[in-house]
């Protein structure tokens, strides 16, 4: 049955009831890795707005470490993005079925290496940003980047200023109909955006409890999470070469 769901999440032929459900779940992770992140790496990693605007503070400041650190987590997000992209259309080139697969993988080993390595990665300092924070913004990077293109755009994850301001969009329509408009409020999607809402605000809450109390190892139901989801349509696509 939990076989069978994995493939569900992550086939090549997407539907509307798969994307909301693995949306649902990556907000989740999204919100966990952010909120409890934050008490490991003092700096929220998933939403870039908040970092360019410390970059333009800083520089305007003269305080140049932290616009540089800034600017350097959000090269790392971007290179996340850049690295789900090139993931997923080697996939398609080779008509994989786990083209959704491998950015899932990717993410589910940083989140592993975090919650081994994270006090080790803590004092390692890179050329703009620690490791630990450089590591957090590449994952969250894959991530969104991922459920874009698996939702055609339609569902982001890792931050939720566009779901809210959607989910305002529909109940603005809602209150506008009951007036006697003929105006219809989407049900499908106002469903999908709390549970996006919700599903964030409670990994938030999740991660920020576990990394509490036991520290960088709370990403590790995270990463064993992603990776079984991943690795289903891996070792599916992998018995089929094998079989050829």
């Amino acid at each position: 049955m939990a076989i069978s769901y994995a493939r569900s999440l992550l086939a090549v032929e997407r539907t509307a009831e798969g994307n909301a459900h693995l949306g649902w779940l990556l907000a989740f992770v999204a919100g966990a890795t952010n909120a409890g992140g934050f008490l490991a790496v003092h700096h929220y990693t998933s939403h870039m707005t908040g970092l360019v605007s410390a970059a333009a503070d800083g520089l305007v400041l003269g305080q140049h470490r932290v616009w540089m650190m800034a600017v350097g987590a959000l090269l790392f997000f971007l290179a996340g993005a850049a690295t789900t992209a090139v993931l997923v259309n080697f996939g398609r080139q080779r008509l994989a079925h786990s083209i959704y697969a491998l950015p899932l993988l990717l993410e589910a080993a940083c989140l592993l290496a975090f919650g081994l390595m994270g006090a080790w990665l803590a004092g390692l300092q890179g050329l703009l940003v620690p490791a630990t924070v450089a590591m957090l913004c590449f994952t969250m990077g894959l991530q969104n980047a991922l459920i874009t293109k698996v939702s055609r755009a339609e569902i982001r994850t890792t931050h939720v200023t566009g779901i809210v301001t959607d989910l305002g969009i529909e109940l603005g329509r809602a209150l506008y109909g009951m007036g006697g408009a003929a105006v219809q409020t989407n049900a499908a999607k106002l469903r999908l955006l709390v549970g996006l809402l919700l599903a964030f605000a409670i990994g938030g809450v999740a991660g920020a409890w576990a990394f509490k109390v036991i520290g960088y190892a709370a990403t590790l139901p995270l990463a064993g999470a992603l990776a079984f989801l991943g690795l289903v349509p891996a070792l599916d696509d992998l018995a089929r070469v094998r079989s050829r």
